[in-house]
């Protein structure tokens, strides 16, 4: 009798909108909502990489970009855990209104913020807040790789009751001698004692915290305040800065490299685009962006971050040429292939887009 053959296995793409299936509340505003495909597919994707989600806010579609917390070794099943700050529009939509049954349509997934990318035998994470989410996905697919890994998580909140993950990040080190977590806390919390490190992280933290830094790949993420102490704090100590990753959805930095110098955009100069597929031709400064000479055009280009890190505003560019400083959002192969990022993309000339 011949054995019956297996079906392909299928895989998720975002022309497939995701279904949410499940939420649970981790802290104070902050909720875990587990998505599935509908037609069942699994996920593919690199542990610490985003997806970009489309929320149907009022007044029109809201871009907003959220780490995947989940890991690619659980891939019947997809998450992300937000966390609502004063003020957020996105992100308080979800906890208000995203309940099993919904679905979204989201870009993705995207990112390079992985380890897949940084291969080490000795890893060392570091996060304040909801920064620890790609912590999260990274850490539970070591563990479930099945060999003991070696990687410490120094994670900071303001309060005990506020770390995401605590239990399950100690259910897994409690089952592998592989896993280290240190937890710093800035006060804590009434009537519950509080026996781990307290204050801000600083240097003396991480040298009791993971005595061998030196030898660690280092991972960062969290508010761009936290991130500055953390460099500063490793380069004082004499850290090869080459081995430190960061993942930040909020304004980069200045760079402080070499940027293109061959054109600059200059607000004096005029440049044309050719909106393709819309039959929408619009005149701009080169100053403009392609992104927002497009919303000036009364056209949509969907967006997240809007400075050149989640690649949601990625858009085919068929003639002319752009200035485009990103941070990280396309890879050099899709520059190759034509590809554009509109939110940091100066049309230099005229252009002529797939929009």
């Amino acid at each position: 009798m011949n054995a019956r053959a297996q079906p392909a296995l299928a895989f998720w793409t975002d022309a497939e909108p995701l279904e949410c299936v499940a939420r649970l509340p981790e802290a104070r505003d902050v909720v875990t909502f587990t998505f599935q495909a509908p037609s069942g597919a699994l996920f593919a994707f690199r542990p610490g990489q985003f997806l970009t989600l489309e929320l149907p806010v009022a007044g029109g579609p809201l871009h907003r970009t959220y780490t995947i917390s989940s890991s690619p070794s659980r891939p019947t099943s997809l998450t992300v855990t937000v966390k609502a700050q004063e003020g957020s529009l996105g992100t308080r939509w979800m906890l208000e209104n995203l309940h099993p049954g919904t679905r979204l349509r989201a870009i993705g997934p995207g990112g390079r913020f992985s380890f897949f990318e940084t291969p080490a035998k000795k890893h060392l994470s570091i996060s304040a807040g909801s920064g620890i989410t790609p912590m999260m996905s990274m850490i539970t697919h070591m563990y479930d790789g099945g060999r003991d890994p070696d990687v410490v998580l120094i994670s900071c909140a303001r309060r005990p009751s506020e770390i995401i993950f605590r239990d399950r990040l100690e259910h897994m080190a409690s089952r592998t001698t592989g896993i280290e977590l240190a937890w710093v806390v800035e006060e804590a919390d009434p009537y519950r004692p509080w026996t781990g490190y307290r204050g801000r992280f600083n240097q003396l933290i991480l040298g009791l915290a993971a005595p061998d830094y030196l030898e660690r790949e280092v991972y960062c993420c969290g508010p761009e305040p936290f991130m500055t102490g953390v460099r500063e704090a490793l380069a004082g100590l004499g850290f090869d800065m080459a081995r430190y990753h960061q993942e930040s959805f909020t304004a980069p930095l200045p760079e402080t490299g070499d940027v293109p110098d061959d054109v600059t955009p200059d607000e004096a100069i005029g440049a044309q685009i050719e909106f393709a597929a819309s039959g929408v031709v619009h005149d701009c400064a080169q100053t403009d962006t392609i992104l927002a000479a497009a919303r000036a055009a009364g056209l949509n280009i969907a967006s997240g971050c809007t400075f050149g890190v989640c690649g949601t505003c990625k858009v085919r560019k068929t003639a002319g040429e752009v200035h485009m400083v990103h941070n990280g959002g396309i890879t050099e192969e899709d520059v190759e292939e034509g590809w554009i990022l509109a939110c940091c993309s100066n049309p230099i000339g005229r252009v002529t887009v797939d929009v």
